[in-house]
Order: C-alpha cells, then structure tokens, then sequence
C-alpha cells in the first residue's frame, strides 16, 4: 500500500470515530440530565477506573498503554461536558460580568500603595510603572503588605512573584494561600543590578548585604569574589540604607545604581547580575474585585486530590478549551502530606465566553478552587 492509500484508510476510520463520538456524547448528556434530576455526583471514580482498565484489557500489549491514554481523555471530556451541562448557572461567570460593569474604565492613577522595602527598592520602581502618582507606604516584609491591603491600610499593594534568571519567589507564593485578594495588574522590569559602598575600593569589602533573590541573580559575579562573605537581607533598598547608616566602609550592598544617590553611596560595579535579559514580575493586588478593560490574563489557584491523573485532567481542560497556559507553580499544603495548592496563569481575554465556561468548570469540579483576577500585564 502507499502512504496515500494508508491516509485514505485513517480518514475513513476517524470519520467514524466521530460518528461514535457525537453519539456517545448524546449519551453523556443523558447520564447529565439523570444525576441533575437524582443528586448523583458528577465524580465516579470506580467507574472510570473501570472503563479505562476495560479498554485497556481489550487491546492488544502494544498499544495497552495509548489506549488508557485515550480513553483517560475520553472520560475527561465526558465529564467536563457532563459538568457543563450541570452548572449552567456560571455565578463566577456573573461575578466576572459585573466586576468589569463595576470597575471604573480607567486604571487609577494615585493611590495608598503598600511596598516591601525601602525608598530605592524595585517594589517602588514597580509601583511608578504601574500608578503614575502613587502615595507608597513601606513595608517590611511581604506579609504586612498582605496585611496592609487585606486590612484597608492600603488600597493597592506591590509583590515581585517570579524573576527570570532566579525563579519564583516561594515566600509570595506561599503567603498567597493564607490571604483573600485580588490580582488587578502585573508588570515586568528589568533589573539591573550594582555593588555600592561606603569607599571606593573593592578590594577592601569583606561582606556583600542583599536580598536572597539579588544574591542568586549575582552568582558569577559572587563566585569571582568568593573570599567576600555574603548575608542575606530582607531587601535590596533596606540594605542599602543600612549600608549607609553604618560606619563600616568594608561592607558593600547588591541593589539598584539608583541606591547609589538615594543613600549617599559609591558604585563599585555596574551591571553585575548574571543574565543582561533579568526581569522580574511584580503584581498588583486589591482587596475588591477589579476588572479592568482590555484584562487579557488570568490568574487562579486549586488544591488537587492526591491521586494519579488528578493534574493531567485539569491540565487537558485548558488544551481542550484552546486556552494557553502561560504558568503553573506548585507550592506545598500546609498541615498536609503530599498535597499541593497550584497556580494558574492563562493568556486569554477576559471576555473570551470559552474562559468563562471554563472558570465556572472549574468553579464547579475543583473541591478548592479560587479565582484571583483578570488583568492586564504591562512590559
């Protein structure tokens, strides 16, 4: 046979697959339309195990294993449509709806904005990106800018979640299990980083004070001066300003070369960060609900059963919706074993009626699932 009469034979097999699809399809909605009128759960684990390990049996050793495969779909999408069909009432959907009726169609342009940090600190760097004529109070550590905002102290507040060259950052993520807020606009800055001190000689500097995330973003340059003890600080800005205040001129700081001026400081070295591409990304939260026009990312997180697949399935909604996944961080459950609360972030319009149907899918099968916001990224 040749390739074309091997392309003919699949074509005619998968139309019909099709066929036998949209048939078993109507008998999903059928078995939707019996558990909406009797209470029965959604969920039926025993009998999904057993239809996929029936179809398994069925095939032949080498092609075992695709055939779970394809029928874990099967009966994935199954039930998606089947939970479609039940909650049909989308109240996440309406909640959506009204936060971008609600929300005023401009973005604000002053604003209390909470900042971890100091004057100089690339939260505040961040901040003026985003608001043109903030009023920043400082914090010191991220979780009073949690606390600032979910108190009303602040109406805004400004967390770096993640850096291109050192990662995520584990302390934001895991204070966002602990907090009810919003996510009302991210934004990415460069970040260039410089050693400052008191002198101007290298060579006399026996301590480098920074903030972990600027340390690991410094590696090389830290490397070549391994002699130099390092401590970490609970920000760049901070440990600038403690530079200054001290009387040691053997002791140097890794932060911005705006520091410099700020706290009266010399740059020993410019442009000392690993990676030239070093970004980090900073969101904006709010204790309301906002929306603003144009939002075109989402952000969620869920806590997923401790059982196989349970991630694929989640995972092979956003593929079957078209949705793309632009990011997905996993932290641990406090208080659990082996549990982890995920974090979602989807590229797609707010307006987009495929999110809204797959927001309140989740809304509906997720034991824990919690919307954090639709907003705009600014670059």
């Amino acid at each position: 046979m040749s390739i074309e009469n091997y392309r003919q034979e699949i074509d005619k097999i998968d139309e019909e697959l099709v066929n036998l699809f949209n048939r078993r399809m109507e008998i999903v909605k059928g078995v939707a339309d019996y558990k909406k009128e009797t209470g029965a759960p959604l969920y039926d684990g025993q009998r999904e195990r057993q239809l996929i390990a029936k179809a398994a049996g069925n095939s032949p050793e080498d092609t075992e294993l695709y055939t779970r495969v394809l029928f874990s779909t099967l009966t994935n999408v199954s039930r998606a449509y089947q939970s479609k069909l039940l909650n049909s009432d989308k109240k996440l959907a309406e909640t959506i709806n009204t936060a971008l009726e609600t929300t005023p169609k401009l973005f604000p342009e002053k604003a209390m904005v909470a900042c971890q940090g100091t004057e100089g600190a690339y939260s505040q760097q961040a901040c003026e990106k985003i608001f043109k004529l903030p009023q920043i109070m400082y914090m010191g550590n991220f979780e009073s800018v949690f606390k600032a905002v979910d108190s009303g102290l602040c109406q805004y507040g400004i967390l770096p979640l993640e850096n291109s060259t050192a990662g995520s950052v584990n302390m934001v993520y895991d204070l966002m299990s602990q907090y009810n807020f919003y996510i009302v606009r991210s934004v990415r800055c460069r970040i260039n980083h410089a050693l400052l001190a008191r002198n101007n000689d290298l060579s006399k500097i026996k301590e480098i004070w920074s903030h972990e995330q600027a340390i690991s973003q410094c590696s090389q340059f830290l490397a070549a001066n391994k002699d130099i003890k390092v401590i970490p600080f609970e920000n760049t800005a901070s440990a600038a300003k403690a530079v200054s205040e001290s009387n040691r001129t053997d002791v140097a700081v890794i932060a911005s070369p705006d520091c410099a001026e700020l706290y009266s400081l010399n740059v020993l070295k410019r442009n000392i960060r690993d990676n030239a591409a070093n970004d980090t990304r900073f969101i904006c939260i709010s204790k309301k609900l906002e929306v603003f026009p144009g939002a075109d990312r989402t952000s969620v997180k869920l806590t997923l059963p401790h059982r196989p697949g349970s991630l694929y399935h989640i995972l092979a909604k956003f593929f079957a919706s078209g949705i793309n996944l632009v990011k997905l961080e996993s932290r641990p459950l406090p208080g659990s074993d082996f549990e982890f609360m995920f974090y979602f972030d989807v590229s797609e319009s707010v307006y987009s009626p495929v999110l809204a149907s797959l927001l309140c899918e989740l809304d509906a099968e997720v034991e824990d699932f919690e919307y954090l916001g639709s907003y705009t990224e600014l670059v």
